[in-house]
């Protein structure tokens, strides 16, 4: 289970006083925890590797968004710090796919659902979400869904 990777290297990076890795991971099982809680309170089971793969790109895109803000602030050390994070996270997600990948990926699910049109965009996405979790990044796979329903 990716929980326990996870736990394995948060003592592996103690071990190795790597505390930017240590400091990363704790986050990561913080945030995994807190999810876990809020499934629980919507009386759902506990968070699947599928479920945390989201909590994980959630997390890495979070990062994304504050590299970019410090960047244009001039904070350096700052971007730098969160690249870092990003790098951490990022290891524990599946191997992302191609742009080429994705949009074979768009075409052969369209194919499957028959989608032809705006109305079945919904019904792309979530066979895509169930197909590729954790491969592709959603928010502009989106975009490539609208433009090939729509085109």
């Amino acid at each position: 289970m990716m929980r326990d990777d996870i736990n394995n290297a948060v003592k592996e990076a103690m071990k190795a006083k790597d505390e930017r890795k240590l400091s990363t991971l704790r986050m990561v099982n913080s945030t995994i925890k807190n999810a876990d809680i809020a499934a629980r309170g919507e009386g759902k089971p506990p968070l699947t590797d599928a479920d945390l793969l989201g909590v994980l790109q959630k997390m890495i895109k979070q990062r994304q968004e504050s590299v970019e803000l410090y960047d244009k602030g001039g904070r350096a050390e700052l971007a730098a710090q969160e690249r870092e994070e990003i790098a951490v996270i990022s290891a524990y997600l599946p191997k992302q796919m191609s742009d080429d990948e994705v949009k074979t990926a768009i075409s052969a699910v369209i194919a499957e659902t028959g989608a032809a049109g705006m109305k079945d965009m919904g019904k792309v996405i979530a066979a895509l979400k169930t197909k590729y979790a954790g491969q592709m990044d959603f928010g502009k796979a989106s975009g490539l869904v609208k433009a090939a329903l729509t085109g």
